[in-house]
């Protein structure tokens, strides 16, 4: 005799996951989560693996990566495969956006060390000036 597997209502699986219903809808659309039916009152209804999904989206997001690039792996893993190469490999660029951005913000954080160390002197006509030390980098960056 097979088991007959419980189905959620959207808001449990709300309740129990702390995603939104909103969210939840959202994620269906996109093809992210699958109903597994409605109530006869309309209500989406999901199988109890939904959880675990939400949590792996949930995860994922908070490496900072996309919606569509999860689609990816999950569709990956909907086809019988482990998506594990192709999150590697995201993850490696994303190192490698960090990276960059690390060395992005040094030399933003030089630039603004080296403003505001250098000797304030107020212009004798400065009425077309803003602010000096502002104006004076732009002058000496770009």
């Amino acid at each position: 005799m097979l088991v007959q597997e419980e189905l959620k209502l959207i808001g449990s699986v709300a309740k129990e996951s702390g995603v939104p219903i909103k969210t939840i809808r959202y994620y269906e659309e996109l093809g992210l989560l699958k109903a597994s039916g409605r109530t006869e009152g309309g209500f989406r209804l999901f199988n109890s693996d939904v959880l675990a999904r939400l949590n792996f989206i949930k995860r994922a997001q908070n490496l900072e990566l996309t919606l569509s690039e999860i689609k990816e792996f999950l569709d990956v893993h909907d086809g019988g495969n482990l998506p594990c190469e192709h999150v590697k490999i995201k993850l490696q660029d994303k190192l490698t956006a960090i990276d960059e951005q690390i060395q992005q913000l040094l030399i933003l954080k030089l630039e603004l060390e080296g403003m505001l160390s250098g000797g304030q002197t107020i212009p004798e006509n400065f009425e077309n000036i803003i602010c000096p030390i502002i104006e004076r980098i732009s002058l000496v960056t770009g």
